[in-house]
C-alpha cells in the first residue's frame, strides 16, 4: 500500500502534518521531529515531518528567508533517511517542484499559489503526493477545479488543507463547512490549526497570531471529520524566525494530540 493509500484509507485515526515553519538551522528540526515521533508513535498517529526549506513569501525584505536551499532540502532528506519517515516541503514556483521531489515525499502549494497552474501541473508531474493549501481567498466548492487541475496532468495522489479564510485585512476565519465539502473531491481534508489563527498584514510588516486558540480549532476539524491536521511548532516560539505568533509550544504538542486523538475515539462511535 502507498502512503497515500495509507493516508487516504485510515479512519481509525487521524494524520498529523506537523513541524517548524523554516528550517532554521541544522540542529533545530531533528530535535522537532524526535519530539513529534515519540509523541505520535505512542498515540498511534500517521505522522508526516513538515518544514519549509525556504520562505519565498515575507512581507519585509529583512525578513529570515532560509539557510540555503541545498542545505535546507538536504536536512529534511537526512531526517527522512534517518527516522524512517515522510516529509513534507512547499514550493513556490513550477521551476521548484522538480528539484524538490527529489527530496521529499509530498510537495505542498501554498495558499497564495493554489490556482497557479503552472505549478500545479508541475508538482502533478513529479508523481509526488500534492498538498494544495485552499486559497484564504476562495470558496472550498472552488477546490474542485484544483484538484482537476492535477488528476488532468495525471496525478490523482491529492491532499487539500484548509488554512482560513480571510475576514478583512488583518484576520482570519474558519469554516468548519469547508471540510466535509471538499471531501466530496474524494480527497483527504486537512485542518491547518496554526496557520488558520494567523493575523495577517500587520503594519509592522511581520504577522500576528493567536495561539491561545489552537485547541479550540483542533477540536472542531476534529469533531467535524478532518482527515488529517497540519500544525507548526517549536520549542521556542518567542525567538522563532518565522510564524512565531501562531506556533504551537512544542512541550504542549503531546497534551493537545492526547485531546485529539481520544475526540477522534468519540466521533467513530458516533459516525
Amino acid at each position: 500500500m502507498t502512503l497515500y493509500e495509507k493516508l487516504k484509507t485510515n479512519k481509525e485515526n487521524f494524520f498529523l502534518m506537523a513541524g517548524p515553519c523554516v528550517i532554521e538551522n541544522e540542529e533545530m528540526p531533528f530535535i522537532i521531529a524526535e519530539k513529534l515521533i515519540n509523541i505520535t508513535n505512542k498515540l498511534n498517529i500517521p505522522f508526516i515531518f513538515k518544514a519549509s526549506y525556504r520562505k519565498a513569501n515575507r512581507s519585509r525584505l529583512d525578513s529570515f528567508t532560509g539557510i540555503g536551499d541545498e542545505k535546507a532540502l538536504s536536512l529534511l532528506k537526512a531526517i527522512k533517511d534517518k527516522y524512517n519517515i515522510p516529509v513534507v516541503t512547499d514550493i513556490h514556483s513550477g521551476e521548484e517542484a522538480q528539484r524538490a521531489a527529489q527530496f521529499v515525499d509530498i510537495l505542498q502549494i501554498p495558499a497564495f499559489l493554489c490556482r497557479q497552474t503552472d505549478i500545479l501541473t508541475a508538482a502533478a508531474k513529479t508523481g509526488k503526493i500534492i498538498n494544495i493549501k485552499k486559497g484564504q481567498f476562495l470558496s472550498a466548492e472552488s477546490m474542485q477545479h484544483v484538484c482537476q487541475k492535477c488528476s488532468q496532468s495525471g496525478n490523482d495522489n491529492i491532499i487539500l488543507t484548509d488554512r482560513g479564510t480571510f475576514f478583512g485585512y488583518q484576520d482570519l476565519v474558519v469554516d468548519f463547512r469547508s471540510i466535509p465539502i471538499m471531501q466530496k473531491n474524494n480527497v483527504p481534508v486537512v485542518m491547518d490549526i496554526t496557520h488558520s489563527l494567523q493575523k495577517p498584514n500587520q503594519t509592522s510588516g511581520v504577522s500576528g497570531g493567536d495561539r491561545e486558540m489552537i485547541e479550540t480549532i483542533a477540536k472542531a476539524s476534529i469533531a467535524v471529520g478532518a482527515d488529517g491536521i497540519f500544525m507548526e511548532t517549536h520549542p521556542d516560539c518567542k525567538n522563532a524566525k518565522s510564524d512565531g505568533s501562531n506556533m504551537l509550544e512544542l512541550d504542549k504538542a503531546e497534551n493537545l494530540l492526547e485531546k485529539l486523538v481520544t475526540l477522534r475515539k468519540a466521533v467513530n462511535l458516533i459516525s
